[in-house]
C-alpha cells in the first residue's frame, strides 16, 4: 500500500502509544496531583481560567472549593470525557512530570522507524490528539528513544483545532497548515474520527493494532492497517 500526500498527521493514544500509557500511566499521575496543582498555581493564569471553565461545566458555583473542582475532574477522567480544562491541566502536570524525569513515553515499536523515514523523505509531520499541545511536546521530549519533539512541525488539539470527531476540525487544521485537504493524511485508530477527516477531504488510514480497544473495530471505507511497516508514505 502506497500513500503520496504532503502532511501526515497522527493520532497518539492506540496510534503511536498504547492506550495504557494514557489511561494508567499518565492518569493515574494527574489525579492525584490535580488538586495540589490548582493551590499551587492558582495564580497562574492558565490554571485559573482552567477552573473557571471547570466550575462553569460542572455546574458548581463560582465559590466552589479545590476538592469540588477535583471531583468533577475525578468524574471526567473516569467517563475518559475529553474536556478542555481537565486536558489543559493534565498537560502541565504531565510537562512537569516529564522534565523531572518520572515519566517516559515508550511507543509502538514500528512507530520510529516510520516516522523518520517519512521526515527524512520529506514529509511534514503533525499531531492531533486530545491531549494539550503542552503535554504532547512534553511526552515526545523525554522517550524510552530520547527527544523526538524535532519530528514534529505542528501539533492540533481540542482547544485549538476542535473536537476530533467532528469535519470543522479538520478544516481548520488543513487551513493552518495551509495544505488542500487531498494533500493530508490522518491515522488514527478512532473509526468516528476517520468519518469526520474522510468528510473534510482528507486521505485516513485506520490504525487497528491488537489488543487496543479499536482493535477489532469496524473501519468501514479507511484504508486499515495493524501497523506501519505494512505502507508506504511518499511526498507529493
Amino acid at each position: 500500500m502506497t500513500i503520496a500526500t504532503e502532511w501526515v498527521v497522527l493520532d497518539i493514544e492506540g496510534t503511536l502509544t498504547a492506550t495504557s500509557q494514557v489511561h494508567v500511566v499518565l492518569y493515574e499521575y494527574a489525579r492525584p496531583r490535580l488538586g495540589p496543582w490548582i493551590d499551587e498555581h492558582g495564580d497562574d493564569p492558565v490554571v485559573a481560567e482552567a477552573v473557571a471553565q471547570i466550575r462553569e461545566l460542572g455546574e458548581l458555583p463560582p465559590e466552589a472549593g479545590t476538592a469540588e473542582v477535583v471531583g468533577v475532574l475525578h468524574g471526567w477522567m473516569d467517563a475518559d470525557q475529553k474536556i478542555a480544562p481537565l486536558k489543559t491541566l493534565q498537560g502541565l502536570i504531565w510537562q512537569r512530570g516529564f522534565a523531572v524525569g518520572d515519566l517516559t513515553t515508550e511507543f509502538f515499536p514500528d512507530v520510529l522507524t516510520a516516522l523518520r523515514g517519512w521526515r527524512q523523505s520529506g514529509l511534514r509531520l503533525a499531531v492531533f490528539s486530545s491531549g494539550s499541545v503542552a503535554g504532547q511536546i512534553a511526552s515526545f521530549s523525554r522517550t524510552t528513544d530520547g527527544d523526538v519533539t524535532g519530528l514534529f512541525s505542528r501539533h492540533f488539539d481540542t482547544t485549538n483545532a476542535g473536537p476530533k470527531r467532528e469535519e470543522p476540525s479538520y478544516r481548520t487544521i488543513a487551513a493552518e497548515l495551509l495544505a488542500e485537504p487531498a494533500r493530508i493524511v490522518f491515522f488514527s485508530d478512532v473509526p468516528a474520527e476517520l468519518h469526520a477527516a474522510a468528510a473534510a477531504g482528507w486521505q485516513t488510514v485506520g490504525v487497528a493494532r491488537q489488543g487496543e480497544p479499536f482493535g477489532d473495530a469496524d473501519f468501514g471505507p479507511h484504508r486499515t492497517i495493524g501497523s506501519f511497516a505494512e505502507l508506504t508514505v511518499v511526498p507529493t
